[in-house]
Formats: structure tokens, sequence, C-alpha cells
């Protein structure tokens, strides 16, 4: 069965800092794209990054960009989020998600498989 279980997540501080890992099993993960979306307490979801299967090309939300790193070690079927400088905005649960397909457009992508979801809260 496919299956993504995230992990990684907790309270920081403002400026802090977490890493945010993703396990896949029950597909072949180095052949699909793979994202991580958010939802921020009573909002709906944002998408927030994805990477190409082999890696070679990320998108990130502006929200985000420069701040956070989407990658993946194929070897472990893994996928990461490293997460810099932290906002109280960042508050969210993060999911792993995988696309049914590689798009010209994140906007464009549907998603067919996604995590259980990881609790990330940043305040003082």
């Amino acid at each position: 069965q496919v299956q993504l279980v995230e992990s990684g997540g907790g309270l920081v501080q403002p400026g802090g800092s977490l890493r945010l890992s993703c396990a896949a099993s029950g597909f072949t993960f180095s052949s699909y794209a793979m994202s991580w979306v958010r939802q921020a307490p009573g909002k709906g979801l944002e998408w927030v990054t994805r990477i190409s299967h082999g890696g070679a090309t990320t998108d990130y939300a502006d929200s985000v960009k420069g701040r956070f790193t989407i990658s993946r070690d194929n070897a472990k079927n893994t996928l990461y989020l490293q997460m810099n400088s932290l906002k109280p905005e960042d508050t969210a649960v993060y999911y792993c998600a995988r696309p049914k397909t590689w798009t010209l457009l994140y906007q464009q992508d549907e998603y067919d498989t996604w995590g259980q979801g990881t609790q990330v809260t940043v305040s003082s």
C-alpha cells in the first residue's frame, strides 16, 4: 500500500529551524515528484514547495522562498523540508503529498496521496 509518513514537527521559537522528513513506501518513490502542503489553523490548504522526481527542479511559494529548502534522497525513499528563519505565520500542519503527475505550473497539481501531517508551531 502507498504510504507517506511525516515526522520532525514540533515547537520552535521565531527565527529557529526545523527539518521535516517524509518516509515513502509502497511505490517507486524516484518516479514521482513530491510536494509539501500546509494548513494553518482556520485556513485552507496552502502549497509550500515541490520537487521533481530526480530533484533537478524545485518550486517554492513566495512566502517561504529563501527560508525553506526541499530535497530528497531517492535511495532512502525520503523527502525532506529544511525550514530556517521560522515565523509565527509558518505555524501549520505540514503534509507530504504526491502529485498525480508533473505539471508545468504548481497551481495545476493534483494529489493522489497524503501523509497524516506533522504539526509545526512557531511561538515565543
